[in-house]
């Protein structure tokens, strides 16, 4: 038997069930269609390797032929991928492989087909758009708590999202510098016994924060920025004896700072500053594992109403759909140990 079913938006798109394996998903503004399919059908065949469903584009139609459960997620993700273009004007990449992950699908279900403003970070290169419920508490954390501490996995987005609200705030002047830190203690290497003056010893441990700027704003504006002292990346050690004053300040892979390091960062929280501190319990690189304090410190620190702590798990992953799973394997397999 053949189902039809229209969704809200009529006029720009419809979808057909032929029958349990086959869905036709009709788009009739050439715009939206051009961007989902992308040049060369690569959009398509982005998720049809990913989805194991066959996906055959002609004309304004998109036939999607296979299993049934495939089937109904490469059409929850063209919806999502659709509200996407209407938030952001564009589809990259990294959209279209994580439109298929199964937190965003349940997502689309359920959003209005705009975006709500307030959950859209903007930025000069981007607007930046959380895509699981997790990551929109954490933005509405980062934008109305005076201190956030978030834990999980790489690829939930928490250094990314932090950064893109500290960079929005210093742009539209609501604070007046960002310090990114990280602190230097990985695969037991120490500053002293690496080549080079300070910012050479420390840039290859901040890598991760530059990365996450030069994705949101030009090289020259983040270098001159970095000049005027607006933007600061520094080690943890040298948070210490200071009081941040209109700042939004960031501790990134705090899994390898220790309880007192941790409590010495919050305590630099001064007048009209925001502090956030991420971290993956997962990840600790201290020689001793149970000198973390990111744990410890959630723990003591959960009843302080002005501090908001997020906990984000594999399903907020919002990389490449396999690294959902290899988080989830390796999870499992710590929980099966302990």
């Amino acid at each position: 038997m053949k189902i039809s079913k229209q969704n809200k938006n009529s006029k720009e798109i419809s979808i057909k069930y032929v029958d349990d394996n086959l869905i036709n998903v009709n788009i009739f503004n050439n715009k939206i269609l051009m961007e989902i399919v992308g040049s060369f059908d690569k959009n398509l065949k982005e998720l049809e390797k990913i989805s194991g469903s066959k996906i055959y584009f002609r004309g304004n139609s998109i036939t999607i032929k296979g299993e049934k459960n495939a089937n109904e997620k490469v059409k929850n993700a063209i919806e999502y991928l659709i509200n996407r273009f209407r938030s952001d004007k564009k589809i990259d990449r990294n959209d279209v492989i994580t439109s298929l992950n199964k937190n965003m699908i349940h997502e689309t279900k359920n959003q209005s087909t705009v975006q709500s403003l307030e959950e859209i970070i903007k930025t000069p290169k981007r607007s930046v758009i959380p895509r699981s419920k997790k990551q929109k508490d954490y933005v509405r954390s980062l934008r109305t708590n005076q201190i956030v501490i978030s834990l999980g996995p790489a690829g939930t987005g928490k250094t990314y999202l932090a950064v893109a609200v500290a960079l929005s705030m210093l742009l539209e002047k609501k604070v007046e510098r960002i310090i990114l830190s990280r602190p230097a203690v990985e695969a037991g290497e120490r500053l002293g016994f690496l080549p080079g003056d300070m910012k050479e010893k420390i840039d290859p441990y901040l890598r991760p924060l530059y990365d996450s700027l030069y994705d949101l704003i030009d090289y020259d504006r983040i270098q001159r920025k970095i000049e005027s002292g607006a933007i600061e990346i520094a080690p943890l050690a040298f948070m210490r004896g200071r009081t941040l004053k209109n700042s939004f300040a960031i501790l990134d892979e705090a899994q390898n700072a220790t309880e007192t390091q941790i409590k010495m960062f919050l305590t630099r929280i001064g007048e009209n500053s925001k502090l956030v501190v991420n971290g993956d319990p997962s990840q600790i690189d201290l020689p001793n594992k149970n000198q973390s304090g990111l744990i410890k410190s959630q723990a003591i620190l959960k009843d302080v109403k002005e501090i908001s702590v997020i906990n984000f798990d594999h399903q907020d992953v919002m990389r490449h759909p396999l690294v959902t799973k290899i988080v989830e394997a390796y999870q499992k397999n710590t929980n099966d140990k302990s």
